[in-house]
């Protein structure tokens, strides 16, 4: 499988594709000025107990309180807690977490009230971002996550992915950690440290180590509510968890973030570092891969899948709820079983495709088209499950019930990726009325003749549909050989499309949007 990672880096947001064999398969689209990034750590400070949750509401800087449920303070919150009142207390001396007295763990079936209290300064790291009307939920199990490893404070015990099947594997590398590991360390060997040296592991140790080390030395001068350690980039964090060897390339169209994404590769995997490239063309990078046609098919209410086959997908406060439909698909001489066992298979193959890339999480409902051999139903939860082997997100997937529904649950960390494909008119942005478009081109001339000659800019880029651009760009004395010859040489017209059809973009030498809308009549 040829697995590409393509990164699109705007002023307003860094979007990150994953391509298997061309196929669109995840999509994460993070704002430049994001406020909360899930692995990102915070001393906080609780506002509120909640006794009847068994909860805790914590201040850590955002418009809601954060939540943080008993359960998520973890089984060595009574060291982490004394530990940090330590280090809090004497601001001038560096405590060790080697030379710690870890305190007992504390009661599964304990209550809130009996470790915190109104006012009391804590740390806690965010497990899920911010999710509609809700702050991020928090846990104060600490841990730091590597490419092989996962470092875990105050848990001083080693465990190894159940996904690695070897038990002799998973001795060894149990045996290994356990070596090299420093006291009052948790470790959890992650599956990608399956046949890895010693060496390597180590390294991956130190490096989480000194992330530990370089928090406390932050926690002895803040102030609350304060940021301690900030979690790797999304792009770092994405190929930290997905990067393997099948990927083939990975494209960045910002200088900065290139250089960050090839010093990241050449330290896991020195001998990948030249996949990186700087993706330099004319075209949007995500228009050059197509990927934005991908986007705009797939994140639809309606998504078709094969030979005229169809997705409903529907999102509610609660659930999504997905309907099979077969549409007008030819049928086959199989019958109708076999027929509705075909669409079904396929359907799984697209759900399990839109569970990733739209990163759905929560309860799903799919509903199938019924069939009424046992051996087919079985059949197609086979084939749910082998298609969502893929997916890193903790998942559940029951049997179809008795009217043919499959229920699934999946882990959601952050928000569903939720994009609309459907376009409001740029031209009358919805009256329903708009000038003629034959006179369209002429509106582009006008503006660039007052970027030119009233707002002094030579240099720029206008984005239209790739429609507009064929028709500027035609003949052998084309519109834009004319406009450039009247009004600058540093004009360039780029197709894009992401854009509707009589939509238009003017783009600075530094990537950033000339505001020149329409509404704003230019005389």
């Amino acid at each position: 499988m040829n697995s590409e990672l393509i990164v699109d880096v705007t002023p307003k947001e860094v979007s990150i594709a994953v391509l298997e064999d061309k196929n669109l398969v995840e999509l994460q689209k993070e704002a430049q000025n994001i406020s909360f990034s899930v692995g990102d750590i915070y001393l906080g400070k609780v506002k509120k107990l909640m006794p009847g949750l068994n909860a805790a509401f914590v201040d850590v800087g955002y418009e809601k309180d954060a939540f943080l449920h008993y359960l998520d303070l973890g089984p060595n919150f009574a060291s982490q807690n004394k530990f940090l009142r330590q280090t809090i207390s004497d601001r001038k001396k560096t405590l060790s977490i080697s030379k710690f007295q870890l305190l007992p763990e504390i009661n599964k079936d304990g209550a809130i009230t009996e470790l915190l209290k109104s006012g009391q300064e804590i740390l806690v790291q965010i497990a899920k971002e911010p999710i509609s009307s809700k702050g991020p939920r928090l846990t104060a199990e600490i841990s730091f996550a590597g490419r092989y490893l996962v470092l875990i404070p105050f848990a001083d015990k080693v465990s190894v992915s159940q996904k690695i099947k070897s038990s002799e594997e998973r001795q060894r590398l149990k045996q290994l950690v356990q070596s090299v590991k420093p006291k009052n360390f948790g470790v959890i060997v992650r599956t990608v440290a399956e046949g890895k040296k010693i060496a390597e592991l180590d390294d991956e140790l130190k490096m989480l180590a000194k992330r530990w080390e370089d928090c406390v030395v932050k926690l002895q001068r803040a102030k609350l509510p304060s940021l301690i350690f900030e979690e790797t980039s999304r792009t770092g964090a994405l190929l930290r968890d997905n990067f393997n060897p099948s990927f083939q390339s990975i494209h960045v169209n910002d200088p900065d973030v290139f250089n960050q994404v090839r010093e990241y590769v050449e330290m896991i995997a020195p001998e990948k570092k030249d996949i990186v490239k700087l993706y330099e063309g004319t075209l949007p990078i995500f228009d050059n891969f197509g990927i934005t046609k991908q986007i705009k098919s797939l994140f639809g209410k309606t998504v078709t899948f094969k030979s005229g086959a169809y997705l409903i997908i529907e999102h509610t406060e609660a659930l999504h709820v997905i309907d099979v439909n077969s549409g007008n698909r030819s049928k086959s001489g199989k019958g109708q079983e076999e027929n509705a066992l075909d669409v079904n298979s396929a359907a799984a193959q697209e759900i399990a495709r839109q569970l990733r890339l739209r990163d759905m999480g929560g309860i799903i409902v799919v509903d199938f088209i019924d069939m009424q051999e046992g051996e087919n139903r079985q059949k197609l939860y086979e084939v749910m499950r082998e298609a969502m082997s893929k997916d890193k997100a903790k998942h559940n997937i029951l049997p179809l019930s008795k009217f043919g529904l499959m229920q699934i649950t999946r882990q959601r960390v952050r928000p569903n990726m939720d994009i609309t494909t459907t376009e409001t008119c740029p031209v009358c942005f919805g009256n329903g009325t708009i000038k003629p478009s034959i006179l369209f081109t002429d509106m582009l001339e006008r503006k660039v003749d007052y970027l030119v000659n009233k707002l002094k800019v030579k240099t720029f880029s206008l984005h239209v549909h790739p429609y507009v651009a064929s028709f500027i760009n035609q003949g052998f004395f084309s519109l834009k050989w004319r406009w450039r010859c009247s009004y600058s040489f540093g004009l360039r017209i780029i197709p894009n499309q992401s854009l509707a059809l009589l939509e238009y973009r003017f783009i600075d030498s530094d990537k950033n949007e000339i505001d020149l809308k329409e509404e704003i009549e230019i005389k």
